[in-house]
């Protein structure tokens, strides 16, 4: 398996919300991190998963794979998945994937926590 080179910190901003800080590259080596941190974020009973996308350095299109898979079990679970910090190049790729329209993309952390309310 290939090595990760990605750190994710769950951290909590509400008994609703959760932030996962993402760090480093999203692509397949990425799925035990980020399904663990999905888990983390569930098991405090999370209904909001924020994504901060500020220090992500690389996404390709297994990374995009890992994120639909995130996804579709947060709908599952009924929680709401919403990004912030991505930069205009990621930003464009969600459009065209158009996981825009299943994921709220936010410019900050504050504008993020602000659209939960």
């Amino acid at each position: 398996m290939p090595q990760s080179s990605v750190k994710m910190q769950v951290r909590k901003a509400s008994d609703q919300t959760i932030i996962v800080d993402i760090q480093g590259e999203i692509t397949s080596a990425a799925e035990n991190l980020l399904m663990d941190a999905y888990t983390q974020a569930t098991t405090v009973g999370a209904r909001n998963i924020l994504l901060n996308f500020n220090d992500l350095e690389y996404m390709n299109s297994s990374g995009i794979g890992l994120l639909v898979t995130l996804l579709i079990r947060a709908n599952r679970q009924q929680q709401r998945l919403v990004a912030y910090g991505l930069s205009e190049h990621y930003r464009q790729i969600f459009t065209l994937t158009r996981l825009n329209d299943a994921i709220a993309i936010y410019s900050n952390e504050q504008e993020a926590l602000a659209s939960l309310n």
